[in-house]
Formats: C-alpha cells, structure tokens, sequence
C-alpha cells in the first residue's frame, strides 16, 4: 500500500484528496510552482498512490460493510479503459478481471499488465485497483505472478479435492510471498468461459471450508450460477447452500462468479449471505455488441471518418462505462474506495 498523509489506496479513501496532500506538503509559493523537496513529494505520490493493489483489503472492507466489489472483465483498451474511469466517477474499489484466453488475446499477461499499470497511472485512477487472473490454471497463476499481476485465482475444481489442496497450498505461498491476493474454486461453475467448462455443481461445505483453511484470501463456491446466458429453465441459486458454506468457511470472502442475468434481488440475497466479489463479462460484452451493431446498422461508420476505430468503437466503450455503473451502484460499492 502507499501510504502518504494518510494515503493508503488499498484501505482508504484518502487517495482521492490530492488537495490534502498538497496542503500538508508546503506547497505554498506565490507562483504556485513546489519546492524541490515538495516536487519529490508530488512524484512519489503519483507513482505510487496510482500503483495496482492486491484484492485482500477491499474484499474484506466489503463483507463487513455489507457489499460487492465487482470484477469487470478486460478484452482490450477500450474495455480497460472503460472500466477504469467509471470506477473512478463512481468512487469504487475495482477488481480487472483478465482470463486466459483474454491474456493470449491480448499477446501475454506481461502485455495486459503494463497496459494496466500505465493506464492506472496515466488516467490519474485513486481508486483501489487490483489485477486478477480469472479461472487460472496451475501453470497461468505462476506465469502472472511473474507478469505483475496483483491477484490470481487458481481454478482446480476440476481436479480431486486432494489435489486440488496440494496445488492451491503451492499457489497461495507462492500469492502471499509475492504480495498477491489469491482465490480458490471448490465445486465447478456452469456453461462455458474461454474453454473452461463447468456441469454448474454445488460445491460440498466441507470441501469448501477445506480449501478456505489453506490461507486463500477468498473463495468461489458453485451454488447454480452459471457462465453466458442463463436459460429460461434456470433454477436460481441455492441460497441454502450458500449459507451453509458461508458458515463453514469462517466468514471468508465469497465469490459470486456468473454475475450476468441473476435478478437484482438475488444479488442482494448473495450479499447479505457472505458474497463479497461479484464477476461480470458476458453483460459487458453483450452490451458492447449491441451499441456496436447499432452504429453500424445506422451507417454511421459510412459518414465521414465514422470508420475510424476510434470513432467506430466509443459507442461500445460507452455502453460497457453504462453497464459497470449500473452493477457498481447494484453491488453497493459506490463511494467505498
């Protein structure tokens, strides 16, 4: 964390207040210009209170206070740009969510981390922002490590539970040595996301409190949410499952993965119930998609240089800062940075 008059962008809210720091730092001179020893201040306060942060803090900020922080999953610029200034309009902490077919996408997990570092800094972002890798396998949770990322999840729920607590054991020193955060999965996640396909189980609470015992900072647990669209058919979440593993993990942060298409009430339900993160991508995209379509069926992009990419995508962009502000203010993470 950085901390400077009060400045902690993991915990805190002071981050926000560059005014407060100026004023406590002698920035006094007629003509507005700092003093060398003030200059230093300013650069240190900019490069490392603009600095990523692990997801620890604000998820456990969010489960005594009752909220979500969401994660938003990143694609490209346009994407991480959006979800970066609405972040900051909205005063919320912000968790990147990135998976592995997004990081090849995007040429590499080093790629997305130095995109995201420098967009963080470069937009002037003070809020809490942490960088997670999303259903990570064992090899893609050590390579970001390496990369710079902030966070990483290790999906093993696929393997047996033996296994999986060997791996997660090797995974979480590995996190916590390299200041990470890291999430565990017990009990697989329904539908699709990049190749990684659950059955939707509910996890066992007893194989949920044993992962959570290995010092994960945070646990997903399948409780009927699914990946993509929700069919018509869909029973909803198992609140009485939810509630037994919220019980028998210690009050651990939970995690809601699947976040598009679940009712609003539900979403409170889940809160109120221990889930403390909440991952959203197939509403980003869709939203992206749609706005997209529009432009160009209205032949927008056949008006002046509405062709250009700039141009072209900002409906988009747009469409997803709209999305994002509707699931922060859902989630109840507005003005909790």
């Amino acid at each position: 964390p950085c901390v400077l008059s009060g400045c902690d962008k993991s915990t805190s809210s002071t981050a926000k207040k560059p005014v407060d720091f100026l004023s406590k730092s002698g920035y006094n001179r007629l003509d507005g210009a700092p003093d060398i020893g003030t200059s230093l201040l300013i650069t240190f306060y900019v490069e490392v209170c603009s600095m990523l942060v692990n997801a620890t803090n604000m998820l456990l900020k969010a489960r005594d206070g009752h909220y979500a922080v969401g994660q938003f999953n990143i694609n490209n610029l346009e994407w991480t740009k959006s979800i970066l200034l609405t972040a900051q309009e909205m005063n919320s902490p912000v968790i990147l969510g990135v998976s592995e077919g997004a990081g090849k996408y995007m040429t590499g997990f080093k790629t997305v981390a130095a995109m995201v570092k420098a967009m963080d800094e470069s937009l002037g972002i003070t809020v809490p922002v942490a960088l997670h890798l999303d259903h990570g396998t064992y090899e893609g949770a050590k390579a970001c490590v390496a990369a710079g990322f902030t966070s990483i999840m290790f999906d093993g729920s696929h393997y047996a539970i033996d296994e999986n607590v060997a791996k997660t054991t090797e995974l979480v020193a590995l996190a916590h040595d390299h200041g990470l955060s890291i999430e565990a999965e017990v009990g697989s996640i329904g539908g699709e996301e990049d190749g990684v396909i659950g059955m939707g189980e509910v996890a066992d609470p007893a194989e949920c409190a044993k992962i959570a015992s290995l010092g994960i900072d945070f646990l997903a647990a399948g409780i009927g949410n699914i990946h993509g669209k929700y069919p018509a058919n869909w029973k909803g979440l198992d609140f009485v499952a939810l509630d037994k593993i919220h019980n028998a993990t210690d009050n651990i942060p939970l995690v809601l993965h699947g976040g598009t298409g679940i009712p609003d009430e539900m979403i409170k339900k889940a809160i109120s119930l221990g889930v403390s993160k909440i991952n959203v991508n197939t509403e980003c995209q869709l939203s992206f998609a749609d706005a997209t379509r529009k432009y160009i069926e209205a032949g927008k992009d056949l008006e002046g240089k509405g062709f250009d990419p700039r141009k072209l995508l900002a409906p988009g962009a747009e469409a997803i800062k709209a999305t994002v502000r509707e699931k922060i203010e859902l989630f109840g993470s507005a003005n909790k940075a």
